[in-house]
């Protein structure tokens, strides 16, 4: 699900305890005292409680030690996204340090989607689309739109904190709703600490403000830690709008505006068919400032653009997807097959050169299924020898 997704987030945390492993000792690590140092200076200037203790240290040593590359590219995107978090944040008078929300929510890919379904930056569900006015249809998914789904998790986190009144219980209530935090204060006897909260949480809720608050310290001690900048394609101040009034495809901005089609993509998030539909209202489209002066160039000689029509895939199409042996197991048959692989019945025919649909036990089918990419994967006390696989929360929220 995330475009997902480009690399996003393996949160491998041990019960608590510190990730570090052989062969990390490579990268600089510090005494649990100056981490906490740290955190304490940080904490003096947010209303966000950023405690320090070895779950928290357990994230902050998967983000610099076991996922430093992935901490180099959030890094460079956050040039580009943090600037506009910052206006939304403060324009709803709220803590700026929420802006490292969207790092564990989506790690700032703007296409992300996890197994149940949550787009974007801020991993809204679908239903939570029309609370928050954020439109998906055939064409668009506002969920993926970095401008539309900053405000919309503003308005959300403020909801929160208005009902909780802690910070720390209003990050929890993001991830797994605000009706479970309520619960778990109900069962608890009446506590309000998130810390003293934790055992009546569920696991993923339980490592979420842990990571928030890792979060926090990485953002702000890479450099100690030897981590790198990968750059993002552009930086926040690089980027302008330009209006348009006709619908257009992204390959005749690509050619207007002589910009590369992956930046546009890239800029443009929310767009699912690389087509842009105008109806009675200009749309705004972001583009690099010296495109946006080619594109208006250019823009009178455009011709309307048709919405794009959905074709069948050939037979046996291999796209974006890797192939693995399936053995038939008893009383399975084609269809569950095809449906747990997204795929045909008629391409698993073609793959393995079938004359008919008899299948018999241990029967060795070539399948070829679509690549998944990395999400978050939440660590609990059972798994965490286990091999990281998707594992998302799934209480209902609006995420």
């Amino acid at each position: 699900m995330l475009r997902l997704l480009l690399v996003i987030v393996i949160l491998f945390v041990s019960n608590g305890l510190s990730a570090i492993g052989v062969g990390d000792a490579d990268y600089p690590h510090y005494p649990a005292w100056m981490y906490e140092s740290r955190l304490n200076e940080l904490d003096k200037s947010t209303i966000v409680k950023l405690d320090y203790n070895p779950k928290v240290q357990a994230y902050i040593d998967v983000y610099t030690i076991k996922r430093r590359e992935h901490l180099s590219n959030i890094i460079g995107r956050a040039d580009y996204y943090f600037p506009l978090f910052e206006e939304y944040l403060v324009k709803y008078d709220l803590p700026v340090e929420l802006k490292y929300l969207a790092i564990v929510e989506s790690a700032l890919e703007p296409k992300a989607k996890s197994s149940s379904g949550a787009m974007g930056l801020w991993q809204f569900l679908y239903h939570a689309s029309r609370m928050f006015d954020l439109k998906v249809d055939n064409y668009v998914d506002e969920r993926c739109d970095p401008v539309k789904s900053t405000e919309a998790a503003c308005r959300y986190l403020k909801y929160l904190h208005n009902n909780l009144n802690d910070w720390q219980l209003a990050l929890a209530a993001y991830n797994g709703g605000i009706g479970v935090v309520q619960k778990a204060i109900e069962r608890s006897g009446g506590k309000t600490n998130f810390w003293e909260l934790q055992p009546y949480l569920p696991q993923a809720v339980q490592s979420y403000v842990p990571a928030f608050i890792a979060v926090n310290y990485v953002m702000n001690n890479y450099k100690r830690h030897d981590v790198k900048v990968n750059p993002a394609p552009l930086s926040f101040k690089e980027v302008d709008t330009v209006y348009i009034h006709q619908s257009l495809t992204f390959e005749q901005i690509h050619q207007a505006s002589q910009t590369p089609l992956e930046v546009i993509e890239w800029l443009n998030p929310s767009y699912t068919k690389s087509y842009i539909p105008v109806t009675d209202k200009a749309v705004c489209v972001f583009l690099p400032k010296n495109g946006v002066i080619h594109f208006v160039r250019a823009e009178k000689n455009l011709k309307k653009a048709m919405p794009p029509v959905s074709r069948s895939l050939p037979v046996g199409d291999k796209s974006n997807r890797s192939s693995f042996v399936h053995v038939v197991s008893k009383g399975e048959f084609f269809h569950k097959i095809a449906i747990d692989n997204e795929c045909r019945i008629s391409d698993i025919m073609h793959w393995n050169n079938l004359p008919n649909r008899n299948l018999y036990i241990d029967q060795r089918l070539l399948v070829w299924r679509p690549v998944k990419k990395e999400k978050y994967f939440f660590v609990t006390k059972e798994n965490h020898h286990e091999k990281p696989v998707l594992k998302m929360p799934r209480y209902y929220s609006c995420r």
